[in-house]
């Protein structure tokens, strides 16, 4: 049984009605651009694969692709630890690999959010293992905390930081719900 099927939509509601803006469409949109300055300088000559992680990347890959004005090309992979849940599994299940030949490519991951960082590590990995010339990182927001794995893990491209709290929008869920809303929102404590 999915997560969505077990949570009411009432509740989702209120989640959303009494959560914290940590960041509104407009500061999103302005991190978005300097996202897409910091990419293009540093892949505008190298024809890169960018591939965005699914499903928290998939919003903040299609607000970024046309903010990036030089050749490229686009795939995805959804793999997640999460299925659906508050928090990962330890193990990652792979649904879908890239389509295109990462071998010799420039590759630029695009995700929602760094948390933990296991399954953009293990993303990272995969690609290396496949013969990219390079794997670069660009997430939306980086969560501040002490529990990275690898420790120390850092994306190449941040947009913004948000503090230790469960989020949702701009891509990342709260449950399966509310990757649509257009600024980043903390959840209450006492709602999770």
């Amino acid at each position: 049984m999915s997560v969505a099927s077990t949570v009411s939509l009432e509740h989702i509601r209120q989640v959303r009605s009494s959560a914290d803006c940590l960041y509104d469409e407009q500061e999103v949109n302005a991190a978005l651009d300097r996202l897409a300055q910091d990419i293009t300088a540093a892949l505008q000559d190298k024809n890169p694969l960018i591939i965005s992680l699914m499903n928290g990347g998939l919003i903040t890959a299609g607000q970024l692709l046309p903010r990036l004005d030089f050749i490229l090309q686009v795939d995805f992979v959804h793999a997640t630890r999460y299925r659906g849940q508050t928090r990962g599994d330890s193990e990652l299940r792979w649904y879908v690999k890239p389509h295109q030949s990462l071998e010799g490519r420039h590759v630029l991951l695009v995700d929602d959010i760094l948390d933990e960082g296991q399954t953009l590590y293990e993303v990272i990995e995969f690609c290396r293992a496949e013969g990219a010339a390079s794997v670069l990182t660009a997430v939306l927001a980086d969560k501040k905390h002490n529990r990275r794995s690898p420790p120390g893990f850092l994306a190449d491209f941040t947009g913004l930081e948000i503090e230790d709290r469960y989020v949702f929008g701009c891509g990342m869920d709260y449950k399966g719900y509310l990757r649509n809303a257009p600024g980043i929102y903390a959840v209450k404590q006492e709602l999770l």
